[in-house]
C-alpha cells in the first residue's frame, strides 16, 4: 500500500517529522530556515527533501514544481507567531500584524497544495489570547481557503512524554465533516528518573562518548550552593548566609526525580539534575523530549538546547500522526 505523503514546514530539528515517519508517512518536502537546525535535520533524515530557505522566498510556482505529481495528504508544522502576545493589547488584529507573516505562509502553502488535512502546532496561550479572538482569526483564515478546523490544547505528559508541556494543535480537513479525533490520554506519567535511566553520571564540565551527553561548566559558587539543594528542592535548601537574595527564580532549583520534567525550553542551563551537581546535558533533555539516543543534534551546546526545546516531542507527534492516519484511512 502506498504511504501517505506529508510536508513539514518550519521543520526545526525534526520532532514532528520523526513522529510522522514512525507512523508510516512519507516525506516529500521539509522547509527550515536556520542552517544549524537544518544541519541536524539533514543528518537524521538523509532521504528527506529538505529545502533550507526563508519560506517567504518560495513562490507558488516553485511550490508546485517541487511537489510535481505527488499528491500531498498532510501538511504539518509550527510557524512562529511572534506578534500574538501583544497584538490584542494594542488593538491590532492577529492576521494584520506583520510579525505573524510566517503564519500566513503556512496558510499559503495549505491553499496552494490543498492537502486533505493539516496539523499546526503552537503555544497554548494562543487559545485564550485576546479573549479568544486570536484563535477565531486563525480558524477563519483556514476556513477562507476551504478547511474545517478543530483545535485543542494537549499536555505532552498525557501521551507518554515525561514532561509537562502544553501546546495547542490546530487540525483542518478539506471536507466539511472534520472527523479528526485527538489521541486518547495514557493513564501513567513517566518520571524524569525513568526517562534518564542508564545514562552515565557526569561531573560539571565532563564529557562522555555518548553524542550530546556532555556536561556544561558551572562556577564553583554555583556548584557549592547547589550541593545543598535536595532532589526536587530549590534555593530555600541553601544555608541562609549563602542563599542568593535575588536573581532569576529559575536558578537554584533541582528537578524532582519522582515527577515528570518541567517544560523543556531553549535554555535549561539553570535547572540542575535531580542527583548530579550540574544542569542536564543535551542528551538528557532530548530523552525528556522523547528523541531516541541515535538522534544526533548538530551545533554548539546553546544551539542544541534551542533545537531540543523548540521541538514537538516525537512521541506526541507519533500519536497525532496515527490520529491523522485514521482520518485518511476512513475517507
Amino acid at each position: 500500500m502506498e504511504k501517505y505523503k506529508y510536508i513539514d514546514l518550519f521543520a526545526g530539528a525534526g520532532g514532528m517529522s520523526l513522529g510522522f515517519d514512525k507512523a508510516g508517512f512519507e516525506n516529500v518536502l521539509a522547509v527550515e530556515y536556520d542552517e544549524c537546525f537544518a544541519e541536524t535535520y539533514k543528518f537524521n533524515f538523509p532521504d528527506h527533501n529538505l529545502k533550507v530557505e526563508d519560506i517567504k522566498n518560495i513562490s507558488n510556482d516553485e511550490i508546485k514544481k517541487i511537489i510535481g505529481n505527488n499528491k500531498i495528504d498532510v501538511i504539518i508544522g509550527g510557524p512562529p507567531c511572534q506578534g500574538f502576545s501583544i497584538a490584542g493589547r494594542i488593538g491590532r488584529n492577529f492576521i494584520d500584524d506583520e510579525r505573524n507573516q510566517l503564519f500566513k505562509e503556512f496558510v499559503r502553502f495549505v491553499n496552494v497544495i490543498k492537502p486533505k488535512i493539516f496539523v499546526m502546532e503552537n503555544v497554548a496561550a494562543l487559545k485564550t489570547h485576546n479573549k479568544g479572538k486570536t484563535i477565531e482569526e486563525i480558524v477563519n483564515e483556514f476556513k477562507n481557503v476551504g478547511y474545517t478546523v478543530k483545535y485543542d490544547v494537549l499536555n505532552a505528559v498525557n501521551y507518554g512524554v515525561p514532561q509537562q508541556r502544553r501546546r495547542i494543535f490546530i487540525i483542518g480537513t478539506l471536507n466539511e465533516n472534520n472527523k479528526f479525533e485527538f489521541p486518547k490520554k495514557t493513564n501513567k506519567y513517566i518520571t524524569i528518573k525513568e526517562a534518564l535511566k542508564g545514562l552515565p553520571e557526569l561531573k560539571s564540565g565532563e564529557t562522555s562518548n555518548i553524542p550530546n551527553h556532555n556536561a556544561m561548566h558551572h562556577s564553583k559558587q554555583m556548584l557549592e550552593k547547589m550541593s545543598y539543594v535536595k532532589d526536587g528542592g530549590d534555593r530555600n535548601d541553601i544555608p541562609e548566609e549563602l542563599r542568593p537574595k535575588s536573581g532569576d527564580i529559575r536558578k537554584y532549583i533541582r528537578y524532582n526525580s519522582k515527577e515528570p520534567s518541567i517544560c523543556i525550553t531553549g535554555d535549561m542551563r539553570k535547572v540542575f539534575h535531580f542527583n548530579q551537581n550540574r544542569a542536564l546535558t543535551g542528551r538528557e533533555l532530548a530523552r525528556i523530549q522523547t528523541f531516541p539516543d541515535n538522534f544526533i543534534f548538530k551545533g554548539n551546546a546553546g544551539k542544541v538546547q534551542q533545537q531540543i526545546g523548540n521541538a514537538v516531542p516525537p512521541k506526541l507527534a507519533f500519536q497525532i500522526a496515527n490520529s491523522v492516519k485514521e482520518v485518511l484511512d476512513n475517507e
